[in-house]
């Protein structure tokens, strides 16, 4: 009860770089008045049986041991390539970066 009696709005527009007119003040001021009060109704639920947890399901990592494979050097895959683009000795890769 005394964080909503607490709460500026002006202040709070003010640290988010936010001008608001008189209207949006209060319209923001009744919403966020309204999650405090349903955050102060969470607050009050008994949560000490609860275990703590970072996410809501049971994950782990699962881990696989590097191994070193040879895939081909770059002669062995451009013999792979039709006989039309055969000729070319180099990798051609769409452009993924923009230049300004």
């Amino acid at each position: 009860m005394a964080q909503r009696e607490k709460l500026n709005i002006s202040y709070v527009a003010q640290l988010a770089r936010l001008n608001l007119t008189e209207e949006e003040k209060e319209k923001l001021t009744k919403e966020l008045t309204s999650i405090l009060s349903y955050v102060e109704q969470l607050n009050e639920i008994n949560t000490d049986s609860v275990e703590a947890t970072s996410h809501a399901l049971n994950i782990e990592n699962v881990y696989r041991e590097d191994t070193v494979i040879h895939s081909g050097t770059a002669q062995e895959v451009l013999d792979e390539l039709p006989p039309l683009r055969k000729q070319e000795r180099f990798f051609k890769v769409p452009k993924v970066i923009e230049e300004n």
